[in-house]
């Protein structure tokens, strides 16, 4: 076995793992609500978005097609130099998805994906390797624009809905409503999780088609593999089935007090805007776009909202690529100075343990499907300091 087989099978590990990461992340942008409002036990709902997203990732490869092309230039690099910057940015795309994991906040793993790739490329090519800005094309249009724009549309899309839903059931009992909205939340809830399949597992298919055609074993123009497909479903799947309880709490209970009609709209927002994005093959950040959704649901019942918890999500979500891409740049600068297989087995080594470091220190104040729904007044208190250190 050579050496660059080697590596290459260390990038789709490494690949699989961060689906596998983006599934847990990601799971409170679809369940999140229907969670916190009872419509779906934490376990079932885990269960449903799992199996959604599994069967979300065979429904295109539009998104997979679009990643990373028009943000950095990896087609100036061959071979197992182009299989180290990839590596080197899935790390600092997984590092950051479970930093944000272990402070419970709701970050952009496209982001963190996109800011390990960029911040690889950099030091890899230098800044020229990176397309800030080019027609249609570039980091300002592809990233920066749809980061800003998904939670705004999303905040008002959901804020009307909300507002005409509570307008229309006005004069209804509230138990019928909230039985009738809690089934209709199953459905909402259904479709984001198939959207984030088909929109999210892409980016990892994108990734792991890049690397086999750096080896050399595809060609560009070839079909994206049907094992590809699979294994990208499964991890996606598995991390989502999981459960980031973390993250559930957060969006269920921390940003806004959420009631059935909220959670309908909400969800129904975030389905449409994931599922239009995939279509036209545009990698948007799910994480955003749900926040966005939940956030315009309190708006639209004028319900309290907790600015500061939305303030350190905002912090989080400008923080993303630049820390990302800051580990990115370190792990391909480590293994480029040691150099060759070796080089990658450090980075990988730093990987194993920096993951079983934060896994580590999650276990200090552990949240599952037991206590995610406690009363978020009851939790905020007994935040760990690493939350604290965020604001």
């Amino acid at each position: 076995m050579s050496a660059e087989l080697v590596v290459l099978l260390i990038v789709i590990v490494t690949a699989l793992f961060f689906d596998f990461t983006n599934g847990f992340h990601d799971t409170a942008n679809a369940m999140a609500t229907s969670i916190a409002t009872g419509a779906l036990k934490p376990k079932v709902a885990v269960a449903v978005a799992g199996l959604l997203n599994l069967v979300g990732a065979f429904l295109s490869v539009a998104v997979a097609a679009t990643v990373a092309k028009g943000i950095v230039r990896l087609n100036e690099v061959h071979g197992q130099d182009l299989l180290v910057i990839v590596f080197a940015g899935l790390v600092g795309g997984i590092l950051w998805n479970l930093f944000t994991w272990l402070l419970g906040l709701p970050s952009s793993s496209s982001h963190a994906l996109f800011g390990g790739l960029i911040g690889a490329t950099i030091a890899a090519l230098g800044w020229s390797g990176v397309i800030w800005v080019s027609g249609t094309e570039g980091v300002l249009v592809k990233i920066v624009l749809p980061a800003v724009l998904a939670p705004v549309v999303a905040a008002l899309v959901a804020a009307i809905g909300t507002f005409l839903v509570y307008r229309i059931t006005r004069g209804v009992g509230t138990d019928k409503t909230d039985e009738g909205f809690r089934w209709g939340q199953i459905g909402s809830a259904s479709l984001v999780s198939l959207a984030h399949g088909t929109n999210d597992a892409q980016k990892t298919m994108g990734i792991i088609f890049l690397a086999l055609v750096a080896y050399g074993s595809i060609d560009a123009d070839d079909h994206m593999p049907l094992w590809v497909m699979a294994s990208c479903a499964v991890a996606i799947a598995l991390g989502t089935y999981l459960g980031g309880w973390r993250i559930i709490r957060t969006l269920g209970k921390g940003l806004v007090e959420i009631e059935a009609p909220q959670g309908l709209a909400a969800e129904s927002t975030s389905a449409a805007i994931i599922l239009t994005s995939a279509h036209f093959g545009l990698p948007l950040s799910t994480t955003q776009t749900a926040t966005g959704s939940i956030l315009g649901s309190g708006i639209g019942k004028g319900a309290e909202v907790r600015w500061g918890v939305m303030g350190r999500m905002v912090v989080a979500w400008l923080l993303t690529l630049p820390a990302a891409g800051i580990v990115g740049a370190i792990c391909w600068a480590l293994a480029h100075l040691i150099g060759g297989l070796a080089g990658v087995l450090v980075v990988f080594a730093v990987l194993i343990s920096g993951g079983l470091g934060i896994y580590w220190r999650s276990r200090k104040a552990p949240v599952d499907h037991h206590n995610v729904n406690e009363e978020w007044d009851t939790v905020e208190p007994a935040r760990t300091d690493d939350q604290k250190q965020m604001g």
